[in-house]
Formats: C-alpha cells, structure tokens, sequence
C-alpha cells in the first residue's frame, strides 16, 4: 500500500509540475501581479497634402487599485469633484472588488496631473489617447470615427484599424497575498507601440468644395440627401466624397437631426442604435438606386463596342415606344424628338433611341455587358459595407425589362458603381479599382506600405473610349448637361432624373456625371441629389452644381483653360487675385470686396475674419465667390 501510493504521489506531482505547470504558474502570477494597459497612440490620417484630419491627443485614464485603497469615502468625494461625476457612481467603482477599476478614461492633461500630484493610495493615473478631428464634419461617413476603446467603429478608421491602432503596453506590479503592493518592488512598465499613420488620397480643399456645394443644394431643394464624388478616372484615387447630411466626427453619437434630437430619449436602445446608423451611412457605397439616364453611357459603350450603331446611326422619336403592348414614353412625351442621329439622340437624352440600341443588342449580349461592366460586382473600394448591384437575371428579361434597362431603370446600383465604370468608358477602357488609402507612413514620414491599385482588364477598346468622349463632350456643348458648360474646358457628361419607386410616387434622384478635359480626363465627378422639392430635373437641378464643383476643381488641380476668341469676350473667364481678408472687421472685409468686385459669404457669428477660402493671392473667376470665417 505504501509502494503503491508513493507511485501515486509521484505520478501526481509529475502531473502537477510537467503538464499543469505552465497553467499554474501564469495563475500564480496573475494572482501577485497586478496589469493596468497602457493604450498606444493611434496613428494619424493626413489628406494627400500632408494636412491632418485625424490625429490623437494625449489624455489619461483614472483608476483604482482596490485592494490598496485605505479610505474609500475621501478618495471617492476627491474623484468626483475631479472628475465631475457623482459621488455615488465614484464610490461604486472605487469599492468595487476587482483587481483594477477604471474611474473615467479621456481624462485632460491638465486634471490628470492634478489628481496624480495628490499621491492618493491606491489611485493611478496612466497614460491614454483620445482621437480629435479638425475639420469636425467634414468627410465624416468616410473618414470614421473610433470608440472608447480607441478602435475604428466605421471608414476609413475601422478599415485601416490593424496599420492605425498600435499594440498597447502594460504597467506590472507586484503584491502580497491580499493584493497590496510590495512596497520594496518597482512597478514595471512595457511601453506601448504606437499606431502608424496613413496617407489618404483624399484632398481638404477639394472636400471643402464639394461639401459646402452638397451642403447648399440639398438645403436649397430641401432634398432628403445629396453626395458628391471626385476621382481620378486614370488611377482611381478619390479626391472628395461628400454626403449630406453629414455628422461631427468629434460627437458621433449625437443625432443630427434637429426632430430626432429633441425626442431622443423617448427612442428605445434599439431605435436610437438604428438612427445612428443611419447617420453614419455611407450613400454612396452602401446604398443603392436606379441610375436613369447616367446609366445611356454604358448603353452607347454596348452599342458602339458590338457594332449594332455608329455615331451616325439615324433614328425617330414620335414621343414613345410600344414594347410587348406596353407603351413606354421617352422624357419629351406628348412631344418627339422626330429624326435624329445617335449623337443627336444622346445630346437629347432620347429613351426611344437607346430602346432600339438594346433590341439591336438583345437580351443576352446587354445582360453580357451588365456583367462585363461589374454592375454585379463590388467595386473593391476601401471602405467597410460595399453593397453589390441588384439585377434582373437573364431568364427574367424580357422585352419590357430589356427596353427599361437601356435608359437606367429597373435595377439598381451604387454610386461609385456607376463612376468606377464610367471611369473605364473614358480611360482608354481599363478597369480601375476606386481608393483612399495611399500609403502607410512612420513618424519621420519614411514609407512603410504603399498601396497598389493596377489597372484591370480592358472593357471596351480605345476607339470606343474615344468616340464616347467626343458624344458626351457634345452633351455639354450642345445637349441636356449644357448647364456645366465651362469657357476654357471641354467637359463631357451626362444628366439623369431617376423616378424613384413606387413610380408615380413623385420622387426622383435628380444627378449629373461629368469628366474634364474631355480629350484626356484627370477628374470625374457624380453630383446627385435625393428627393429634391419643385423643380427635379437633373440637368436643371444637378447640372450648376456640377458646374460649380468643376470651375474650382479644375484650376485647383492646375489643368489650364484654353479659350476660344469668342470666349475670350466673355465676363466669366475674367480672374482676379483674391484678396486677403484675414484679421479683418466685416465692415472692413465687405468694403474690401466691394472695391475688388468679388462676391463674399460670411460664416459664423463672430466680429472679424479668421479664415477664408480661397485663401488670399491664389487666382480665381472674378465671378467666384469667397467664403470668409468669423469669430
């Protein structure tokens, strides 16, 4: 019996110190040693000029050690007055028996060194992050935001989490059995590794252009909400992406809806959960919508690429079309377009004309070129919840569908579908993958990661590309876009109205397209606009805006203008130095453009000028306007 449980013990004990041992040291350990992380700093998020639009600031976590805490009630009562929270919440978390217990994280610099010159027992403050962003709402549904944890919740933020975050560190300190520190003992500290930053392709100025444009005529139209979209059709890199409304990135959990905010609390956890999401929606990759007319690009592309027309291809509008017994009208219905030619006929915008281009096609070969085109495919952008276009099948398409297709309805997709497809059309016919991301960088600036975004697979040939562009140049000149006409620049584009379902329902989507120069384009852009009130046609509606976001962003990306001599005649291709109204009064600063003969809109309610854009010496239109920031 005694042999027998000796053999037994040993067994035992070998159980214990070979196969348990690693688990029962590390418990051993976690039981004398007391963690408290140490978050990293999160790296910045520069625009493609190097000015920041998200970058942390050194703050502090308060927190308690309980088991060295000898007087709870005057540690609680300091707290709270430090801290501005209630004596009851404090004293709850500070008698709490935990190991550790944070107080409250975000704490100012300047707090935070006032409790830790206090030596409180058993309070401790480290070191924390909080993420701040300058420009407030500007890019917000693509930039992001992060939690209390510092890790991204949405954009850019949460899909380059694993590049910005860093990895935290720790502070290590030892105790005796009852969790009070060994007073002979040091406390051990493993630094944190600090994020990286990433370099965006995105541009501040560009952005600001086309925010206070979307801003503006969503306000002016009392539309349900509008977006914006800059790309560089060569290479996919997004300049601007502006959505309206937009939120503040520096207090993404406040509602930006004035009806909504004031019965806030009335929402359950849920509702108020979905609203917010809502709010941070990316329209212009989460959601989808029935192109319209923009969508007669891609119809010529498969017209001209399969041979079925040429530019000179005649046709006749009598004002509609009969398809299996369906009469389907084109825009100018009770009246017609009569004979035309297929140039004609896009200048137009006539629905008879692209009717007959997919008859022409067929079922299968348009489907083909849906697919062909990635209408059914993400684009591959790098921003979180991409949605797909939604289809007919092909089995489901028959004449009716085929002759709706052709003119941008009955299916649906994305925004930056749309322009990452259009771009193809214009580019020489390569696929481009749609982007902010450019490279990672170090704190000294040195690249760690640059991100590649080749070119794809050729969608059409270069001889179509080519004669799209002379069509869609002629829409601006001559057509339906003639509203974004520019003096100096051959502009091509296309105008859409989207009659949003149900039909008859009296909403639309009113939206404009637009590329420049046309003979090589360096920008396109998608200026749409969501339920506009009164007048709704894009061309109207969609078509001065664009015009507005092109007359500042082509100078800004130093493509020159190159006038006609009867241009040369006109008012609005006069320029002038802006002036410089910094540190002006508004009197001063409206006398001042007043003897320069500029226009000036004045922002905010203070008494002199801090800030204006452009900013003084750059050239512009005379007819341009200035906006002046006071304070």
């Amino acid at each position: 019996m005694f042999a027998v449980m000796t053999i037994v013990m040993i067994i035992r004990l070998g159980y214990v110190q070979i196969v348990m041992g690693s688990f029962l040291q590390g418990k051993a350990l976690e039981q004398h040693t007391r963690d408290r992380l140490i978050s990293p700093t999160r790296g910045t998020i520069y625009d493609r000029n190097g000015e920041i639009i998200a970058k942390s600031a050194s703050v502090s976590t308060i927190g308690v050690v309980h088991a060295q805490v000898t007087d709870p009630a005057m540690i609680s009562k300091i707290l709270a007055e430090k801290l501005e929270m209630s004596y009851e919440d404090v004293y709850k978390k500070v008698t709490k028996r935990v190991a550790f217990e944070r107080i409250k994280t975000k704490v100012d610099k300047e707090v935070a060194d006032e409790i830790r010159n206090m030596n409180l027992p058993g309070v401790k403050v480290d070191e924390d992050s909080k993420r701040y962003y300058p420009y407030n709402e500007l890019a917000a549904q693509v930039i992001g935001f992060v939690g209390k944890d510092n890790q991204g919740i949405v954009g850019l933020e949460v899909q380059y989490d694993s590049y910005l975050k860093g990895t935290p560190g720790k502070i290590l300190m030892e105790t005796n059995g009852r969790g009070e520190r060994r007073t002979e003992e040091a406390e051990v500290r493993i630094d944190p590794q600090n994020g990286s930053h990433l370099v965006t392709t995105l541009d501040v100025t560009l952005q600001q252009y086309a925010q206070q444009a979307i801003d503006k005529i969503v306000e002016e139209k009392q539309a349900s909400r509008g977006t914006i979209i800059l790309m560089n059709p060569q290479n996919g890199e997004i300049y601007a992406m502006a959505n309206a409304p937009t939120f503040n990135l520096n207090e993404p959990f406040t509602i930006n809806n004035p009806e909504l905010e004031a019965a806030w609390y009335t929402f359950t956890n849920k509702e108020q959960q979905d609203y917010l999401n809502q709010m941070w929606r990316n329209f212009t990759i989460n959601d989808t919508y029935e192109p319209g007319s923009t969508f007669k690009v891609f119809t010529s592309a498969m017209g001209l690429e399969s041979g079925v027309i040429t530019p000179e291809s005649e046709f006749n509008c009598g004002g509609s079309r009969v398809v299996a017994g369906r009469t389907i009208k084109c825009w100018r219905s009770p009246r017609s377009h009569g004979h035309q030619t297929f140039v004609q006929g896009v200048q137009n915008s006539c629905n008879p004309v692209f009717m007959d281009v997919a008859e022409r096609l067929g079922a299968k070969q348009f489907y083909d070129y849906m697919i062909k085109f990635k209408f059914n495919s993400k684009t591959g952008i790098d921003l979180p919840g991409e949605a797909t276009g939604i289809l007919h099948a092909e089995k489901n398409i028959g004449p009716v569908e085929l002759a709706t297709m052709s003119f941008g309805q009955s299916f649906q997709i994305t925004p930056i579908q749309l322009l990452t497809s259009a771009s193809a059309m214009i580019n020489g016919g390569h696929v481009i993958t749609p982007h902010l991301g450019k490279e990672i960088v170090d704190d000294n600036g040195e690249s760690l990661q640059v991100f590649e975004y080749p070119q794809g697979e050729q969608l059409i040939s270069t001889k179509t590309s080519e004669q799209l562009k002379t069509i869609l140049e002629s829409v601006v000149s001559e057509g339906t876009g003639s509203k974004t006409y520019i003096p100096g620049y051959r502009i091509g584009g296309k105008t859409a109205t989207s009659q949003k379902l149900p039909r008859g329902s009296g909403k639309y989507i009113a939206s404009f397209m637009a590329f420049a120069p046309a003979e090589n384009p360096q920008v396109i852009g998608l200026v749409l606009i969501d339920e506009p009130k009164g007048t709704y046609y894009g061309g109207a509606v969609a078509g001065p805006v664009m015009k507005e976001i092109m007359s500042n962003t082509l100078p800004y990306l130093g493509i020159e203008p190159v006038y006609t001599e009867k241009e040369k005649e006109l008012e609005e291709v006069q320029t002038i130095i802006v002036p410089d109204f910094n540190t002006l009064s508004i009197k001063e600063a409206k006398n001042l453009a007043h003897e320069n003969g500029v226009t000036v809109e004045i922002k905010g309610e203070g008494n002199s000028v801090v800030r204006q854009f452009p900013i003084a010496k750059e050239i512009i239109n005379k007819n341009s306007k200035i906006i002046l920031y006071t304070e």
